[in-house]
């Protein structure tokens, strides 16, 4: 079972590799600067997104959220 998933996980990646050599080799006109702007302006968007999730992340962990919850039991109020 364990080979079978293996080699289909292989041709996967196999098929993935051979899709983007052929994206990459074929021949077509150059990129516009427009092109270039909009790939600029994701990059850095995405960049942020990571970062800013990152430190979200790192936030929560130095100030106990990620923490399970605790019960505490009240002596006198009514259970």
């Amino acid at each position: 079972m364990r080979v079978a998933i293996s080699l289909v996980l292989l041709a996967i990646l196999a098929a993935g590799g051979v899709f983007a050599y052929e994206g990459l080799t074929l021949p077509g006109p150059a990129m516009s600067g427009h092109g270039y702007a909009a790939m600029a302006i994701g990059i850095v968007f995405s960049v942020v997104i990571g970062v800013g999730l990152m430190a979200l992340l790192f936030y929560s962990s130095r100030h106990g959220y990620d923490e399970p919850p605790k019960l505490t039991s009240r002596e006198d109020g009514p259970r």
